[in-house]
């Protein structure tokens, strides 16, 4: 393809504007920092010259010269322009220093003065070059930037490869960027070949649909709908280009295509990819139409289609390059999907019609039969609205909710102005099934028109539910909505447990009130019974049953029955809010991970069948979770990593994947990633008012605090949970598990007692609910507060027995942190001990943490076998207390400020002393009072307050 110039990014850019690059941006740039050069190719509007301009301005501050061209093809016929471009400005400074033969052969070439070429003055010409840049490069770095080398007039070319192949040794880099088509292509080795030794060959490849999405967004194109940004993906095959040419027609488009129709393609793009459709004869190009339009076009389907000559025809368009040729005959593939939809977007509006007529009676799958007769038929036509209604049912059946929307609003759009069902109707149903397929923004968008539209309450209330249904859990931004559906409902009891089954949800997300959550649930249930609506009362149920599970209250087991009872709607059996559902929470809460594995798993393969694509978010976390309970860490991450990927890109249960994901990543990945994952879980919580996922994501926080050693973190963050849990009315420790990290890391921190009563309080819970694995964790982290206050054999016991209930219940990982300290407590206790028992105990929980494939807590071990963490020391209170007394007058100052919370550079201010005089005292502090640790003063401070 050839790129004009009015369609090449604009001449600024920075690092920043990079998208999707920046493993391949840093790679480059790395090998440009040690002194390498670096070659970019790739198709036309690929994003090579975005890369190359940013690592040029990055990089080209560090060099002392920088010499640049861009070559254009109208100008690769005239010679010497590139070396022009590269050494013009510079000609003056190295003429002098060349020799009389060169420097006459080079400024004749530069000028055009003379007549000058390479027949006439070759190694002259050629030798002049390379001086040129050797004597640049006695002064300093040299770097040459090259763009479009494709474009390069020979006689430069050639120049220039000369030059670079015989610089080795001299700071000058080349930073270049060439076309090449294809992802096999090898036609970049030629330029590669004229680099010097070792460079480094970079090919830029399509970007994902999230990395488009980022693209469209950062150029002001944010606001299109996920459906449209994927169909976008689709049509520019990652091509960035082609992305933003896409994006930019929509955005001044007045009307957005309609469903069926595939994106408007600018004129300019149309020019791009069709410059060889006038080579084609008329037959060939309306076979190629009738390819465009189909969806798996194959020779088979062309000659059904009517195109007797299929064969012939689709030869010589791929002979322009218009259509693939290789193994995946005999399918009919296009070269590229632009080229595709530039030759539907060209074709007049009847020869479109005709071709999807001619694929009606030929397409073998009734759906697509289906589609193309409504895209063929022009006007209402209620047998065209019943085939398309029949076809979306059987969409929906085959898991295609995204198909089956589109069908949906087809049919409404040829269902006549009195037909039966009414064309509101189907579009609901269409609303309803772009739910499942999480095309959100398109849901939302068809119930608007459907309020614009209809007077019938029950219309009504269902367009509403969709509105409210497409907030997800940022339900504060739709408040408004809840009176005027409860107004449309009236009295009728069906549409007013629709309305009070997201009244409960509001209660739980934006108010964070479980027990009026509770209570609207039970009266949705209610009134859904009266209206016979089984449906809405099974998910009623199954909510009610799931907000008493987390409250741990006693009627949570004979809810989930009731909710299990028959009989039941299969639609509700295997929705992420349904009774299933309840039941998996249940039995991950109770510490039956094998049945919650199996019913996760099952509920998983069910959704992916349907296609549901909020439901498949939902159950992959629930499925990571199991996992991680069970200590498959690496299994749980990929498990979690799929789930945040499908989460993102469908604009669905983002904050609760990034929390889940975070988990996961501090447990068997990394841990920065896991922190960076749960401060943006925290803060979309406290953006969208959701305290339900709030305390869920500062849970995360404080426990990937807690891996990176950063146990004050954790206190602040789980100090947060517990508060926030409280004001909940979440009395189930089951349910965020966080109160033997929060115990862990006041203990660490010099808050035993804090730690004690975090541990009682949770204990009581747990006991009245059975929470066996809660009860273990408690016991391991009462260990802790035993060990700090000098119970050391107790401690030892304690944790034994905790290990063992562990791993009896199957949490793998939960059994290895108690492996682990139990290998700290011996390994400090009894430092002579390190090469029997102390050794042997890192050994089982190395060991332990390998089969769990949990590297950050490996890492943990392998320090801790280096330097022991040694438990908190059994302190001599009473002697330690007098020898308080002993110590020096700058030493008893330094101490009194430790006690107060100062921290070193503070204790320097207040006492006109540098921080290094600080820690030399406090060195001699520790020495003198026989501890080891600032925690240590704060216990001996809190010790005399008790006296």
């Amino acid at each position: 393809m050839t790129v004009r110039r009015d369609f090449q990014e604009p001449a600024r850019c920075r690092p920043e504007l990079v998208i999707g690059r920046d493993e391949l941006f840093a790679g480059a740039r790395d090998h440009l920092a040690s002194g390498g050069s670096v070659l970019l190719h790739g198709p036309a509007g690929i994003g090579k010259s975005t890369v190359l301009r940013a690592l040029a301005e990055e990089y080209g501050a560090t060099a002392r010269t920088v010499l640049r061209c861009s070559a254009t093809e109208s100008e690769s016929h005239l010679p010497f322009l590139a070396l022009a471009d590269l050494l013009g400005l510079v000609l003056d400074e190295v003429s002098p220093r060349l020799p009389v033969a060169q420097r006459t052969a080079l400024e004749s070439a530069l000028t055009g003065r003379g007549e000058s070429s390479l027949q006439r003055d070759g190694l002259a010409l050629r030798l002049a070059v390379l001086s040129a840049l050797r004597a640049l490069a006695a002064h300093g770095g040299v770097l040459v930037v090259a763009d479009d080398l494709q474009w390069l007039d020979p006689a430069s070319a050639e120049l220039l490869g000369f030059a670079a192949r015989r610089l080795e040794g001299t700071p000058v880099q080349l930073l270049c960027a060439v076309r090449t088509e294809g992802q096999e292509s090898q036609e970049y080795d030629r330029h590669l070949r004229s680099c010097p030794p070792g460079t480094l060959a970079v090919r830029l490849g399509a970007l994902s649909r999230a990395q488009v999405a980022q693209l469209l967004d950062h150029r002001g194109h944010g606001a299109l709908p996920r459906s449209t940004v994927r169909e976008i993906h689709r049509t520019s095959g990652g091509n960035p280009l082609f992305a933003l040419e896409l994006g930019r027609a929509l955005a001044d488009s007045p009307t957005p295509p309609r469903p069926g129709e595939p994106l408007p393609v600018p004129t300019s793009l149309r020019a791009l990819v069709l410059s060889r459709l006038d080579m084609l004869s008329v037959e060939a190009r309306r076979t190629l139409l009738v390819a465009s339009a189909g969806a798996r076009p194959t020779p088979a389907l062309l000659h059904a289609a009517g195109r007797d000559n299929a064969e012939a025809e689709c030869a010589q368009a791929a002979e322009l390059g218009l259509l693939a040729t290789g193994p995946d005959a005999p399918a009919v593939r296009f070269a590229h999907p632009l080229i595709s939809a530039a030759l539907y977007a060209e074709a007049p509006a009847h020869e479109r019609r005709d071709a999807h007529a001619a694929l009606s009676t030929a397409a073998s799958d009734p759906i697509e039969r289906a589609r193309h007769l409504a895209l063929a038929t022009t006007g209402t036509d209620p047998d065209v609205a019943a085939r398309l209604a029949e076809a979306a049912a059987l969409a929906r059946d085959r898991g295609a909710p995204s198909v089956a929307a589109h069908l949906g609003l087809l049919a409404a759009r040829h269902t006549p102005g009195d037909g039966v069902p009414s064309q509101e109707e189907r579009r609901l149903l269409a609303a309803e099934d772009a739910i499942t397929a999480g095309e959100i923004d398109l849901a939302r968008d068809i119930a608007r028109e459907v309020l614009s539209r209809t007077t019938v309450p029950a219309e009504r209330v269902r367009a509403w539910i969709t509105v409210i249904d497409s907030a997800g859990h940022t339900m504060t931004e739709v408040d408004a909505v809840f009176p005027q559906a409860l107004a449309d409902a009236g009295d009728d009891p069906r549409l007013l447990a629709l309305v009070h089954y997201q009244l409960a949800w509001r209660a739980l997300i934006v108010e964070g009130d479980f027990t009026e959550a509770r209570e609207a649930a039970a009266h949705a249930a209610e009134l859904a019974a009266r209206g016979k609506d089984r449906r809405t009362e099974l998910l009623s149920l199954a909510f009610q049953a799931q907000t008493e599970t987390l409250m741990g209250h006693p009627e949570a087991p004979r809810t989930i029955k009731r909710a299990l009872k028959e009989p039941q709607d299969p639609r509700v059996a295997w929705h992420h809010n349904g009774a299933g559902s309840a039941r998996f929470r249940w039995l991950v809460m109770g510490d039956q991970l094998a049945e919650a594995r199996a019913t996760v798993t099952a509920l998983l393969r069910e959704v992916r069948r349907r296609g549901s694509v909020e439901s498949e978010v939902h159950f992959l976390r629930g499925l990571a979770e199991t996992e991680l309970r069970a200590g498959h860490c690496g299994r749980a991450l990929e498990l979690a990593r799929e789930s945040l990927r499908l989460a993102r890109d469908s604009g669905i249960g983002e904050t609760a994947s990034a929390m889940l994901t975070s988990l996961a990543e501090a447990s068997g990945g990394d841990v920065d990633r896991a922190l960076a994952l749960a401060r943006e879980a925290v803060e979309h919580a406290e953006e969208d008012g959701d305290q339900m996922y709030l305390s869920r994501a500062l849970g995360a926080l404080g426990y990937a605090q807690l891996v990176a050693g950063d146990p004050a973190g954790t206190v602040r963050s789980l100090r947060r949970v517990r508060a926030l849990e409280l004001g909940l009315g979440i009395t189930d420790p089951a349910r965020g598990r966080w109160q033997g990290d929060l115990a862990e890391a006041l203990v660490r921190i010099g808050e035993p007692a804090e730690a004690q009563d975090v541990i009682d309080t949770s204990r009581e819970h747990a006991l009245r609910l059975g929470r066996e694995s809660v009860l273990a964790v408690l016991d391991r982290s009462e260990a802790l507060v035993r060990a700090a206050q000098g119970d050391l054999e107790a401690a030892l016991a304690q944790l034994t027995s905790a290990q063992n209930r562990l791993g009896k219940l199957g949490y793998g990982l939960e059994e290895a942190r108690a492996a682990f300290a139990l290998a700290r407590l011996r390994g400090g206790v009894r430092p002579h001990a390190r090469a029997g028992t102390a050794a042997s105990a890192y050994d089982e929980a190395t060991r332990m943490f390998r089969r769990c494939r949990a590297l950050p807590w490996l890492r943990q071990v392998d320090e801790s076998r280096t330097v022991p963490e040694q438990p908190e020391p059994v302190l001599a209170v009473p002697d330690a207390l007098d020898a308080l007394d002993a110590l020096a007058a700058m030493e008893r100052q330094v101490a009194a400020l430790v006690m107060e919370g100062s921290t070193n550079r503070e204790i320097a201010a207040r006492l006109f002393i540098s921080v290094k005089t600080v820690e030399a005292t406090l060195t001699r502090v520790y020495r003198k009072l026989g501890i080891r640790s600032r925690v240590d003063i704060v216990r001996l401070a809190a010790a005399r307050r008790a006296k």
